[in-house]
Formats: structure tokens, C-alpha cells, sequence
């Protein structure tokens, strides 16, 4: 699985924002310069999340973005959607959409398995969860397994 650096930006940005403790819009800048974000590019992020219902959005001098919801209701899943689409697709389909035939036929229900897996992680993680640091314990015990941080 690959993820777009769309993506990362967009779960960065979303990060920056639920670690913002006040009520009070942050302007794009801030968080580009945070986060080390183009700008231009985070804008684009910020209005494909606005969009999806993640951030709002407020114009002028006290203008900004800030979470649409608690940080706790976002998942990490939610973020990527809004920006990439669909979390697995082979090819841009999803997965219920393909059909194959002859020796290849077992692999619609691999990546069906693929994109469950996906899923589970990504939606059972909050931004919350990142923010403060307090990852699921099953998504800590995926990171201790043999070769979990090796690059094959």
C-alpha cells in the first residue's frame, strides 16, 4: 500500500489541528510552517477536507481552520478518504468491482482481506490517538512484530 504524500500532508495537517487547544481558527500558514507543508498544496488539502466534512473554515483576519468535529470522532481513515478516495483500489476500482478468472481468481478475496485489514487499522485509529501519543494497543503490537520496521 502506498501513501500519497496528499495524504500524509492531509493527516499532518488535521494533527496540527487537533493539537490546538483553543476554540481559535489557525491560519493555513501556521500549519504549513508547522508541519513543513507548501502552502499552496496545503491549501488545496484544506478545502478537499472541508469539503468532507472534517474542518471548517473561517475568512479574514481572525480567519483559519479548526476540527469539525472533536479530534476523538476523526479518524485517520476519515482524513485519507477526503483527500484520496477509497483507502484500497487496484488499479482506481474498488476491490467488489473486479472480477478475475482462471489462477488469478483467489486474488479478488486477497485484496478484499487487503482493504479489511486497511480499514480496521486506519478507522481504529483517531486523531486523538495520534495527537496524544496513545496509539491502540493492537496497532502497538502490529509494530512488534519480526521485521514490522524492516524494509525487505
Amino acid at each position: 500500500m502506498r501513501i500519497s504524500a496528499r495524504a500524509d500532508y492531509a493527516v499532518r495537517a488535521a494533527l496540527q489541528l487537533a493539537a490546538t487547544r483553543d476554540e481559535e481558527p489557525v491560519k493555513a500558514e501556521a500549519i504549513a510552517d508547522a508541519q513543513d507543508i507548501p502552502h499552496k498544496f496545503l491549501e488545496g488539502i484544506l478545502n478537499d477536507m472541508r469539503r468532507g466534512g472534517l474542518v471548517l473554515s473561517r475568512r479574514g483576519g481572525n480567519g483559519g481552520y479548526r476540527l469539525a468535529r472533536p479530534a476523538e470522532a476523526i479518524s485517520i481513515a476519515d482524513v485519507i478518504r477526503a483527500v484520496d478516495g477509497p483507502l484500497v483500489s487496484v488499479r482506481g476500482v474498488r476491490p467488489p468491482d473486479l472480477a478475475y478468472t482462471g489462477p488469478a481468481q483467489s486474488l479478488l478475496p486477497l485484496w478484499i482481506a487487503l482493504r479489511s485489514n486497511v480499514r480496521e487499522i486506519l478507522e481504529g485509529v483517531s486523531l486523538a490517538d495520534v495527537a496524544s501519543a496513545h496509539l491502540p494497543p493492537d496497532v502497538c503490537a502490529l509494530t512488534d512484530t519480526p521485521g514490522a520496521w524492516a524494509n525487505p
